[in-house]
């Protein structure tokens, strides 16, 4: 069933004109996160989400939509956050040096 969706969803989105602009305006009744992505950053995630959707389909396994719906969620919830955003996007001035791999720190 998954599948049948996925693969009517991807070929109306790659097919219909217009179709980008239905599924921008249906996102955010499933995902009410949506709504705190700016309007760029919510196509980027409509693109991905249907591509993602495609190429898990194709292996039969579903867990990198659910990571990718995961991480844009995250995103979502930084731009909510005008604090958080602020202290993400601003110039600290200053590069902190190499990050120490964490496989070596005991």
């Amino acid at each position: 069933m998954v599948s049948a969706a996925t693969r009517m969803l991807v070929a109306m989105a790659r097919r219909e004109p217009g179709s980008m602009e239905l599924l921008l305006d249906i996102l955010p009744d499933a995902f009410l996160w949506v709504r705190f992505l700016p309007e760029p950053d919510l196509h980027a995630f409509a693109v991905e989400l249907v591509d993602t959707m495609r190429a898990a389909d194709s292996l039969g396994n579903s867990a990198s939509v659910a990571q990718l719906l995961i991480a844009w969620q995250h995103t979502a919830e930084v731009y909510s956050d005008p604090e958080l955003l602020a202290a993400l996007t601003r110039d600290h001035g200053e590069d902190y040096g190499p990050v120490p791999d964490p496989r070596d720190v005991t």
